[in-house]
């Protein structure tokens, strides 16, 4: 915060307050992680607070139905054997009072804390739907319940692993049916850690991330490791080994990722031969080139945070040509671009040359077949596929526009922010 209001004008609050208004609006969100991180002692203002940064993140949208169906399954017994973390959650997502203050629940001289010490632990008569609507569940911003059911399967509120499973099981019934559920991403402390994500995003994380490398790459693998070592043409070939997790690959964990591989110290430099080394990989395609550039262009200064938009990804890797292997040949070995999502989101975009549609210069009804069956082998996998065609990125002028609009919908479909 700005310290550039003198101490003796005004009042300590007229003081913070001029400060706050110098910040500039795009630091605010940063001033307000650090609040809560210093720890705020009001429950009703960290909520607050945790609202306004979590409305702006991705995420799914529970619907009212979902949410009250979902609570009527649950049966709230499960989690008496360790109740006092099951509390800490509720206390960790909700305003509660305390035990001691008998003015936060008007009229019984109770607080919300104590009511559900009394009616869910010492005389279990409530429901796990009437909990949800004491607690402002069936309200809260979709960011807060989805954090809230991802509590409630976590090996820090059910330290039995088939306890877990069971209530995610619950949960996922009711999920499903809006297209969600509680998916296993991994393991924390020996238990198993829950995601809620779409139920169209991929179920596992990639392990191999081959890109930038137009031409088959020669390789090896060390199977037992799931290891690939490049064999020749490493300058030729680029691959990310690096985690990638929920949140999907942005251009910033790409250009770190850069940064150690090269050695490099400027943070110019990095972007710079990043970029240079990617527009190097690709094909002599001025429509596809053009949509890589425009990508850049679009978006400024405020791509680092968006999803890197990764040229010549390879699918499938094959150690026969496809001549070789004949009629069992795998389609879709490379894809023009793709990009990484939040939640498992894997979006694949094509840029439609003749080659996929025709035969020299005349429409040959097979290869459009081919390119059709491609597309549906890669929906059927999970991946969402968006189609240009060569004529739409003819001239930047067209292009322009088209793609502005394009990234706009897509981001917001996907709700990447």
């Amino acid at each position: 915060m700005p310290a550039s209001v003198p101490t003796g004008e005004g009042s300590k609050t007229e003081r913070a307050r001029r400060s706050v208004e110098t910040v500039p609006d795009e630091d605010l969100p940063g001033v307000a992680r650090q609040i809560l991180a210093a720890g705020v002692a009001r429950a009703d203002t960290r909520n607050a607070i945790e609202d306004l940064l979590w409305v702006a993140e991705p995420g799914p949208q529970i619907p009212a139905r979902t949410r009250r169906d979902l609570a009527r399954a649950l049966d709230l017994d499960v989690f008496l054997p360790a109740y006092e973390r099951f509390k800490a959650l509720l206390h960790r997502l909700w305003v509660l009072g305390e035990d001691t203050d008998f003015f936060f629940t008007p009229g019984d001289g109770w607080s919300l804390s104590a009511e559900i010490d009394r009616h869910v632990r010492n005389n279990p008569d409530w429901t796990a739907e009437y909990l949800f609507e004491r607690i402002g569940a069936f309200d809260a911003i979709d960011q807060r319940f989805a954090r809230f059911l991802e509590g409630l399967v976590s090996g820090q509120t059910l330290v039995d692993e088939d306890a877990q499973r069971r209530v995610a099981a619950v949960c996922n019934e009711h999920l499903h049916r809006v297209g969600l559920e509680l998916r296993e991403t991994g393991e924390a402390d020996g238990y198993p850690v829950f995601h809620l994500t779409s139920t169209r995003a991929h179920t596992g994380r990639p392990k191999t991330l081959i890109f930038a490398t137009p031409r088959k790459p020669d390789l090896r693998f060390h199977v037992l490791d799931n290891e690939v070592e490049i064999a020749t043409g490493a300058d030729r070939v680029l691959i990310y080994d690096r985690p990638i997790s929920q949140d999907g690959l942005r251009w910033r964990d790409l250009q770190d990722w850069w940064k150690d591989r090269q050695g490099l110290t400027s943070d110019d430099e990095v972007r710079h031969t990043l970029w240079q080394r990617l527009w190097d990989s690709l094909p002599e395609s001025p429509p596809q080139r053009l949509l890589f550039e425009l990508y850049r262009q679009i978006h400024g200064a405020r791509g680092a945070d968006l999803p890197a938009l990764l040229p010549e990804v390879w699918l499938h890797w094959d150690p026969k040509t496809v001549q070789e292997r004949g009629v069992n040949a795998m389609r879709n070995l490379r894809m023009d671009f793709l990009m990484l999502l939040p939640g498992g989101h894997r979006i694949v975009l094509e840029v439609d040359g003749k080659h996929h549609y025709a035969t020299g210069d005349r429409a040959d009804p097979a290869v459009y077949a081919a390119t059709m069956r491609g597309d549906r082998d890669l929906r059927f996998a999970r991946y969402d596929v968006f189609r240009f065609g060569a004529a739409e990125l003819d001239s930047q002028a067209r292009a322009l526009p088209l793609l502005r609009a394009f990234f706009a919908d897509l981001f917001r479909t996907y709700q990447v922010t």
